[in-house]
């Protein structure tokens, strides 16, 4: 019988602190990461929710007025286009390292911003961007929304990789779609979880450790995911000396985490303040063993009782569409306008 290709490979999650407002410091730290991680022979490396150029934490701590006056233009300034000389860095020096890079950020286009990720192969090449299908709560009001084309998972020598942000991990529709796609390696990004610490516990880095640990025995996948932290020069950024605000942003807030498809813990887990990596060897045989007790997706499903509809419609804007079909005589019939055309 043919022996099947069960993908070995080395892994890694970064958690870290952007150069904030920075894109080209934080292009400069992401590379920097990326030679890191290479050395230590890792073939694919994370980045955290919106990585470039930071999250925006002025939505969690200020009126809208105060923060469009401070951050607003910066922020949209060093926010990443797709396909611009800044995105050409990463994605040559994925290539040059011959890695993997999943990197989170917020995206340009045109005049709007999207919660956004990418995932380059080790020749450099684009293989996907997407956008958060739904920002959370007072992110509506800095981003955009996604569509349906950004719930996929792509095919790879590597495996089947796919991608979501943050709160998408608390979506039950959403994680079903993926599951459902025979993911095999999910890249999750996510923020510090540094944000109403002991005022907000669903915020916290237990709680939603919790639901990425949930999420690689739900899917029987391994699950890499990155997170941010904040550092005392982004607090004073966005604090100053405001006693208060410091107390709602807390520094630290790191909890990058691999999961196994049995929900073990893999690599060194870091502490909340330490930046570094996180890495972990991972072995695709052993998804087999676990979907063979329970496959949500599969085996264990009832579609007779409960089904999951995906529409992967992109959601553009403006649609052109071209008819170089003339028109009918029948209906240019007592329209004026168009008789005489004719």
């Amino acid at each position: 019988m043919p022996s099947k290709c069960h993908p070995k490979l080395r892994v890694a999650a970064v958690q870290a602190a952007p150069v904030y407002f920075d894109i080209d410091g934080t292009i400069d730290k992401t590379i920097n990461l990326m030679k890191e991680a290479a050395d230590q022979g890792v073939d694919l490396i994370s980045f955290p929710e919106t990585w470039i150029p930071g999250y925006p934490w002025w939505i969690w701590l200020m009126t809208p007025a105060e923060g469009m006056q401070k951050y607003v233009q910066k922020y949209f300034d060093n926010s990443l286009e797709v396909g611009s000389p800044e995105f050409q860095r990463i994605a040559d020096a994925a290539k040059n390292l011959g890695i993997y890079v999943s990197i989170g950020f917020s995206e340009r286009d045109a005049g709007s911003l999207y919660i956004a990720q990418a995932l380059f192969d080790k020749e450099g090449k684009l293989v996907k961007t997407r956008r958060k299908l739904k920002p959370t709560h007072v992110e509506r009001s800095v981003f955009g929304d996604g569509d349906g084309s950004d719930l996929s998972v792509e095919k790879l020598p590597i495996g089947n990789v796919g991608m979501l942000c943050c709160w998408e991990h608390l979506q039950p529709l959403t994680k079903y779609a993926m599951y459902a796609q025979n993911e095999q390696i999910h890249l999750a990004a996510w923020p510090s979880f540094s944000m109403y610490n002991g005022i907000a516990n669903a915020l916290s880095g237990e709680v939603n450790t919790s639901v990425s640990q949930v999420y690689a025995v739900e899917g029987q996948c391994f699950f890499v995911g990155a997170s941010a932290v904040v550092s005392q020069e982004m607090q004073a950024f966005l604090c100053g000396d405001d006693e208060s605000r410091k107390a709602l942003l807390a520094l630290g807030g790191g909890f990058a985490r691999i999961f196994a498809p049995d929900g073990s813990s893999l690599g060194t887990i870091l502490e909340p303040d330490q930046e570094g990596l996180i890495i972990a060897d991972i072995d695709l045989s052993v998804i087999s063993l676990s979907k063979s007790a329970a496959d949500p997706a599969g085996h264990y499903a009832r579609p007779d009782v409960t089904r999951l509809f995906l529409n992967k419609t992109p959601g553009d804007r403006v649609v052109t569409q071209w008819n170089p079909e003339p028109i009918p005589e029948t209906l240019t019939e007592n329209i004026p306008e168009l008789e005489d055309a004719k």
